[in-house]
């Protein structure tokens, strides 16, 4: 069980590198990029101290499926994925904005109307709802992509509009493809026997074409409730089971972390380790319908690393 923690790639027509919580994006020459989903995992805008085997490889697959099943509906920045860790792909500018939909009312969302509020990011919500329960059609709630070390901030489509984040034509575009991408993954996700709850697409723009970026339905970027058991809990007001990235929040609050200053990082032990990458494994073969056959065979995080590079350079 190896996991890659970090990657210094040195590519053909290489030109810059970021690295993000999670991901290592390489910028080449001809408006091209490299992402590569490395094993890190982050949780309360932290990263933990160690990496989780085959998690990026898990994420990237998905969001890989996803961007084939919805290429229909919006074109994306997808061209290869020549690695299973690795998707190349066009560099958009993005919009300086995440579209959140949102099916149910659950997380935030149902935190914040618990407290009273009856309106989020502009859009105001029906009396009497309770936790997880379905909106009467899903809601757009969008956020501001926020700087490094910031966090993101609701904002309303009036409020994008108006300060000039996304030209008017263009921000109802987003809304419509936002909308339908929520359609076909709640969809794929009832054929596999779960509920997509709410997701985030993050769109950019490549030589006036608005393109769909980034990662897609993954269990990161997604919340999912099991389909079989959704009403008789939700009937007796009982938690839903879920697949989603929150087990991983979870295991940290129960350890007395929110990632809030002075707060220590719990030990991740091996077995904690094992159990998060099993769930992981789980969240993708009930979220795909297929069964996980890990890549990760090498047995050093160099080796893996120097696999990933070969098989980048190989299609460059």
């Amino acid at each position: 069980m190896t996991a890659l923690t970090s990657t210094d790639f040195h590519l053909p027509g290489q030109k810059s590198v970021y690295h993000g919580k999670v991901r290592d994006v390489y910028f080449l020459e001809n408006d091209v990029l490299a992402m590569v989903a490395t094993d890190r995992i982050s949780a309360f805008d932290v990263i933990l101290p160690k990496g989780i085997p085959f998690k990026g490889q898990i994420l990237n697959m998905i969001a890989a499926k996803f961007l084939d099943q919805t290429s229909d509906i919006v074109p994306n920045w997808k061209l290869s994925t020549p690695d299973p860790m690795v998707t190349v792909g066009v560099c958009c500018k993005g919009y300086p904005v995440e579209m959140i939909v949102r099916g149910y009312l659950c997380g935030s969302a149902w935190r914040a109307y618990a407290a009273g509020a009856r309106e989020i990011c502009g859009v105001k919500l029906p009396e009497g709802m309770k936790e997880n329960q379905a909106f009467p059609e899903p809601i757009i709630t969008p956020t501001t992509k926020a700087e490094i070390g910031e966090h993101d901030e609701d904002i309303s489509r009036e409020q994008i509009i108006e300060r000039g984040f996304v030209p008017a034509d263009e921000y109802e575009q987003l809304e419509r493809y936002a909308l339908q991408l929520f359609k076909r993954g709640q969809e794929i996700a009832n054929r596999h026997g779960l509920i997509l709850v709410d997701t985030k697409y993050e769109f950019g723009n490549h030589n006036g074409t608005i393109m769909l970026m980034d990662e897609v339905h993954t269990p990161d970027s997604s919340r999912y409730f099991y389909l079989d058991n959704y009403e008789e809990l939700f009937r007796k007001g009982l938690p839903q089971r879920q697949l989603s990235k929150e087990f991983v929040r979870e295991w940290l609050m129960e350890n007395g972390f929110q990632g809030k200053e002075g707060q220590k990082v719990p030990e991740m032990t091996d077995a904690i380790v094992r159990e998060i990458s099993d769930r992981y494994i789980e969240l993708y073969e009930h979220i795909t319908g297929e069964k996980f056959i890990g890549k990760e065979t090498e047995s050093t995080p160099e080796e893996l690393s120097r696999r990933i590079e070969r098989n980048l350079i190989s299609t460059l």
